[in-house]
């Protein structure tokens, strides 16, 4: 895991680029965390491994994966997800997979548990994706 640290400066605040090696979202110029006046901004992480593939079509796979590369982003920005104050987890069924959602929460936060947003999209940036996790997290350098 590397940081590549781009810094951005706007009037007194410094921006940096996290990213991870393979980062899978610089071909879309998009960063895959940003820090910024002490904060992680984490962008939506999705069930995919390394090479960018989607990991399984089980809902459970893919919303474990999605939060390891929550994670994976986090370790490399210096954090952890215990710093996570905030998540938004975007499903693309929320009656089947409520439940779901619910346990994969306990499996990977902890208390005090994050302020959360949960919706019901109509589809993610791929087909085959069925859960996307962003977070805010506290940084701790």
């Amino acid at each position: 895991m590397t940081v590549t640290e781009v810094t951005d400066t706007r009037g007194a605040q410094e921006i940096e680029r996290v990213a991870t090696t393979p980062d899978w979202y610089e071909p879309y110029r998009i960063s895959q965390a940003v820090k910024a006046g002490g904060w992680i901004h984490v962008s939506g992480q999705a069930g995919i491994d390394e090479q960018g593939r989607t990991v399984s079509d089980d809902f459970l796979a893919q919303g474990r994966q999605a939060f390891a590369n929550v994670e994976r982003v986090l370790a490399a920005a210096g954090a952890s997800l215990a710093d996570v104050v905030k998540v938004g987890i975007f499903v693309t069924d929320m009656a089947a997979h409520l439940d779901d959602v619910i346990r994969l929460r306990e499996e990977f936060l902890s208390r005090p548990y994050p302020a959360d947003t949960l919706l019901e999209v109509s589809s993610l940036a791929r087909p085959d994706w069925q859960i996307e996790i962003e977070a805010t997290a506290l940084a701790r350098d």
